[in-house]
């Protein structure tokens, strides 16, 4: 920008508010909303760049952002406006009406600018226009308002009020630090005036800390503060110190990814240190004592070469001390009680068994209008029985695991730990004697919990997963509980895919309507009012589609072969891989072209077309199109029926010629009614035989 024949560089801003602990599971979320909204905010005020560089940063106290090359003063701009039609501006001889007087010094534009005005067409009729001037807006003006705009901006449910002020923030807000270069940035955001000071650790720092320039906030937070504000930076440090302790035990970390989000907003020094329990506690199911330790503690538990858990652990701790006895012992001797808990809690659900819980489901309501947990097993215990027949395994197993897949809800440990379920189901059936099998279904049948997740094992496990699934899909579409937007309280996106992962992953040859009508004829008359299957098999397959799309099939094959809507889901992608050989070859973009045409002819015909009739065929071409049809039908219906689709279609290309010459010589919407019905049934005989692994007219462009 330039000013008086002066260019004015810009300088890095830094906008910083120190707070009290902020959610930790939100901050990285709040870290970037916060400085995607004061950068958003200087580059529509001219600024900032639009393309400029930023940072953002989050610490348990903190969020801040550094923009480079920030102007203090924006450039000034040309702003055209329109002020009125030419024939109410003007009179006949050129001179100002009342009007435009009026309007003049209502904006304060001087009457001799009128000469300046710009006449031009604004749409039929001709208008006058005005170009001014405007100042750009300078840094100290707006940056508090737009901090201040942030702040509102971020996703916060709740928000707080402190001390005698009416400032609300989702935390009590201390210090407000606006930098620009060395300068102050005057300004005030929640009842506080900004400054350059700020506070680092909350004990290890020497209080209060002077940020000489916005370029010297990192390293000054770092050298004075012990603190490390960039949240990456900070993640990347523990993840580090983790590995590199790990590693010195001969241990491993497992799955750590959720929690070191979750610590590294815990922290602003972080410090790693080994902790250790009584190698007892091993004696209970590993998942309880992981659990515990990660969702309780924050603890990194650590696991030896065949992931089997070892009574050490790794804390990270948010101070660095030479001798880090204390907090050792302080952290064992409170991860202790932790640990006794689980044991009881699996010693109590071991004594009173799994099985006497079945019972009890009965008096759990599952949903007020699909009935109790007790309903609810009985449905899963006949769905999976026809399944598990379905798939050639012991239905007997299948009943069994479907008895005992929700007893567990009502364990103690369970009750503690939701996440659980399924897993302690398992320990608890193989505990009082159940086959393996059955105890893994218990386990399995919660599977696919999230996208990438394993599948079900073993068919008495996919049956009883399906049966699952499905329940709640039917049960919640039938009582019209349909997902719409981002609302879906029953999760039956996830149980949608759980349901096409199990039957396309798992290869398995059912059909999905039979299955859906299965598990909505297991609910007592009258309950389900909605209609089924149509809906819920429409929304499966646009789950399909997504599903399909995200594994990286070309939308064009997935739309081709969708438009059919499959049921057999096992079978989508062999015929997502037979359409793409199809459309390596030749003749494919020709006889998609004729398909797309024949489509849009039989859309246009009246009524059922029939069977074409050889008697009433009368040119050449269509004799050699029919003749063609019977000659290569047989092949392709058999390779159609043994699922080799690449070689039916294969085979079907070998129609080209005789469509090509059809179209080229024949008019199918002839005048004599008989011949054209005749030429119409033709077509129809052809589409009907070229589409049945997809609608082929989708792939034409």
């Amino acid at each position: 920008a330039e000013e008086g024949g002066r260019v004015m560089t810009g300088a890095t801003l830094l906008v910083e508010l120190l707070t009290e602990e902020l959610p930790p599971k939100a901050l990285p979320k709040l870290g970037q909303a916060f400085s995607n909204a004061i950068v958003a905010g200087l580059r529509t005020r001219g600024l900032a760049a639009a393309d400029g560089a930023f940072r953002w940063f989050a610490t348990p106290r903190r969020l801040a952002v550094t923009v480079a090359h920030v102007l203090p003063e924006a450039a000034a701009k040309d702003v055209t406006e329109k002020i009125m039609p030419v024939s109410v501006a003007l009179t006949a001889d050129g001179q100002p009406t009342p009007a435009l007087t009026k309007k003049l010094e209502g904006k304060g534009i001087p009457l001799s600018a009128v000469a300046s005005f710009e006449r031009r067409m604004d749409g039929k009729a001709e208008a006058l226009f005005y170009t001014s001037t405007v100042a750009g807006a300078k840094l100290a003006d707006v940056l508090a308002g737009i901090v201040q705009d942030a702040l509102k901006s971020l996703p916060i449910p709740k928000v707080m009020r402190w001390g005698d002020g009416d400032a609300t923030f989702v935390r009590p807000a201390h210090k407000l630090t606006l930098l620009h270069g060395a300068d102050v940035v005057p300004g005030s955001v929640l009842d506080i005036q900004s400054g350059r000071t700020t506070r680092g650790h909350r004990f290890m720092s020497k209080g209060d800390i002077e940020i000489s320039t916005a370029d010297a906030y990192e390293p000054t937070l770092l050298a004075e503060g012990k603190v490390i504000p960039d949240f990456a930076e900070r993640r990347a440090n523990i993840e580090k110190q983790l590995v590199t302790e790990a590693g010195r035990q001969h241990a491993t970390l497992g799955e750590y990814a959720d929690l070191l989000d979750e610590v590294t907003a815990l922290v602003e020094h972080p410090t790693v240190y080994v902790g250790e329990f009584e190698a007892e506690f091993l004696a209970v199911p590993q998942e309880c004592l992981i659990l515990t330790m990660r969702a309780n503690q924050k603890y990194f538990p650590l696991f030896d070469n065949q992931g089997k858990l070892t009574s050490r652990f790794l804390i990270v701790s948010n101070m660095e001390l030479a001798d880090p006895t204390n907090i050792i012992a302080g952290n064992q001797r409170v991860v202790r009680p932790r640990l006794s808990d689980a044991r009881f809690f699996f010693e109590q659900d071991i004594k009173a068994g799994l099985t006497p819980r079945v019972v009890k489901l009965g008096s759990v309501v599952y949903h007020n209008k699909l009935g109790s947990l007790g309903d609810r097993v009985e449905r899963l215990s006949a769905v999976a029985r026809t399944i598990a027949g379905m798939l050639g395994a012991d239905e007997n197993l299948a009943n069994r695991a479907a008895l005992l897949s929700k007893a567990d809800l009502l364990t103690d440990m369970v009750g503690e730990f939701p996440e659980l379920q399924g897993i302690m189901g398992r320990y608890y059936a193989l505990a009082e004697g159940a086959q393996p099998v059955v105890a893994e279904a218990i386990e399995q049948h919660y599977r696919p919990r999230f996208a990438g997740d394993a599948l079900p094992d073993s068919n008495i496990g996919r049956a009883l997963a399906l049966a699952d699934k499905l329940d709640a899909l039917t049960g919640f579409f039938g009582i019209g509980q349909i997902p719409t937007g981002d609302r879906d309280p029953f999760g039956l996106r996830r149980a949608a895919l759980g349901v096409l992962r199990i039957l396309m992953e798992g290869q398995l040859p059912l059909d999905l309507v039979t299955l859906i009508n299965e598990s909505a004829g297991a609910f007592n008359p009258g309950v389900l009012g909605a209609e089924l299957p149509g809906p819920l098999f429409d929304f499966m397959l646009e789950r399909l589609r997504n599903l399909l799309r995200d594994a990286g099939h070309a939308q064009d094959v997935v739309d081709a072969v969708l438009a059919l809507k499959p049921t057999r889901i096992d079978l989508v992608v062999p015929k997502l891989e037979a359409v793409v050989a199809f459309q390596q070859l030749p003749e494919a973009a020709a006889l998609a072209a004729a398909n797309k045409r024949i489509v849009n002819i039989l859309k246009k015909a009246e009524g059922a077309v029939g069977e074409p009739d050889v008697a009433l065929l009368v040119e050449d071409a269509e004799k050699a199109l029919f003749h063609a049809i019977v000659e290569v039908a047989p092949l392709a219906r058999s390779h159609f029926q043994n699922e080799a689709y690449t070689e039916a279609l294969r085979v079907l290309a070998g129609l080209r010629a005789a469509v090509d010459r059809f179209f080229d010589e024949v008019m199918v919407m002839a005048d004599e009614p008989l011949v054209r019905q005749n030429r119409l049934a033709l077509l129809a005989q052809l589409a009907g035989l070229m589409n049945q692994v997809a609608d082929i007219s989708r792939l034409s462009a």
